[in-house]
């Protein structure tokens, strides 16, 4: 049993609200006492150039804006010994929980369901993301409708430039992984996403996935065959043309999320719901509602940490919002990544000056590995002891930067 920690950054940890396949998910709060979901990521799911990839990726993550229907991304630090991202905490249900609780939902529900996470996700996709992972359980039922968890993970879901596997593993998980992500042979697009929706719906309307069976080859075996249908048995008869749609075989044969959003009303005003109608009859119909972490406080050990920790509201203030706003591991100037600027070939297709910082913070060279994943060179020493890159002076932080572009963009206009 993994030990709870004390602190991870510079948020105070409560208790474990769960582990899984990448690490432990820990209930804490921050120094202003906002109720946090940090994730410990497995130190055996990164290397070095994942670990750049999850910072490029928690960087962007940021900026998701649109949308009610994905937990805030927070902070993260993917060079720390034991590697965690933050994100908002959403108390309540994952949809899975939902289903073995009270049974599947009804149709109007599921229609709801669909068309709300479709637009976040589509919130997602319009800044280069995917969320790569969809599944009952990265799905909150919460207070205000449906939330996206586990988002910002999708640095992990890619292991190396053209493969989806890492060290023989498919990562990811095989009930709800489309054919082409099962499959490994190239990085997923924006369909993979419709197709982990359509698992969502699915299991909330019938209560199974589209593939069983014994032990994740077994599954596998079943995604990637396109002879073998998905198992559709109990899913209401309304739900049949726009699951199966979603969870057809070939990426290029799903629907885009904005039909998805389309059918999905038509739906529910085929049940005589209006959208709105429909998405408080979903927020009502969880049963009991949520869990209670996070909404009654720390415990009084937490409380007492909080105050060792912070002491009076002068030194929260200072550890909250330094001067230069560069609290936060990601507003520390980037690594270069060790799989930026190669062509695959094993040879360099980015600047010299790209090369030199590469080698420079590395200690080693960047070779290919044949089989067309970039690695670095093991006959040359690379020391991954996490260091503290120089600040760079006057540099604004990534928020900063996004309401900057923001507010010009919107100052350009004559009206809002």
């Amino acid at each position: 049993m993994t030990e709870v920690p004390t602190q991870i950054g510079r948020y105070t940890v409560e208790r474990e609200l769960g582990a899984g396949g990448m690490g432990q998910v820990y209930l804490a709060y921050s120094p202003g006492g906002d109720p946090v979901a940090v994730k410990v990521i497995r130190n055996d799911r990164l290397d070095q150039a994942t670990r750049a990839r999850f910072e490029r990726e928690a960087l962007i993550a940021r900026t998701v804006v649109g949308t009610n229907r994905v937990a805030r991304f927070l902070d993260a630090d993917p060079y720390a010994d034991e590697p965690w991202m933050a994100v908002e905490y959403v108390p309540g249900l994952t949809i899975h929980e939902q289903v073995e609780r009270a049974g599947t939902l009804t149709v109007p529900l599921v229609a709801s369901l669909g068309a709300l996470l479709a637009e976040g996700l589509e919130a997602v996709h319009a800044v280069d993301l995917l969320h790569r992972d969809l599944k009952p359980q990265n799905v909150m039922l919460g207070e205000y409708g449906p939330i996206l968890i586990d988002f910002g993970l999708g640095a992990f879901m890619d292991a190396g430039r053209d493969t989806l596997t890492h060290d023989g593993m498919i990562i990811g998980t095989v009930r709800c992984m489309p054919p082409e992500q099962a499959l490994g042979r190239s990085r997923v697009k924006a369909p993979a996403d419709v197709y982990g929706l359509g698992t969502v719906l699915l299991y909330a309307a019938a209560g199974h996935y589209p593939y069983d069976g014994r032990g994740w080859p077994a599954i596998v075996a079943q995604v990637t065959d396109e002879t073998q249908p998905p198992d559709l048995s109990e899913l209401p008869e309304a739900l049949v043309p726009l699951v199966t749609a979603m969870l057809a075989h070939a990426p290029e044969d799903r629907p885009a999320l904005a039909e998805v959003t389309d059918q999905c009303v038509a739906l529910m005003r085929d049940a005589g719901f209006t959208p709105v109608q429909a998405r408080y009859a979903l927020i009502d119909s969880v049963a009991p509602f949520g869990r209670g972490e996070g909404r009654t406080g720390p415990s009084p050990a937490v409380w007492e940490r909080i105050a060792v920790q912070y002491g009076d509201a002068l030194d929260v203030h200072t550890q909250v919002v330094d001067e230069d706003g560069a609290d936060s591991p990601l507003d520390r100037p980037a690594r270069p990544d060790p799989l930026e600027d190669w062509d695959g070939n094993g040879e360099r297709s980015g600047s010299s000056g790209a090369e030199r910082v590469a080698e420079a913070h590395t200690g080693s060279a960047v070779t290919s590995s044949g089989n067309g994943v970039d690695r670095m060179d093991a006959s040359r020493p690379v020391d991954l002891t996490p260091t503290e890159p120089p600040r760079r002076p006057g540099r604004k932080p990534a928020s900063q930067k996004v309401a900057e572009e923001l507010r010009a963009r919107y100052a350009m206009q004559p009206a809002l």
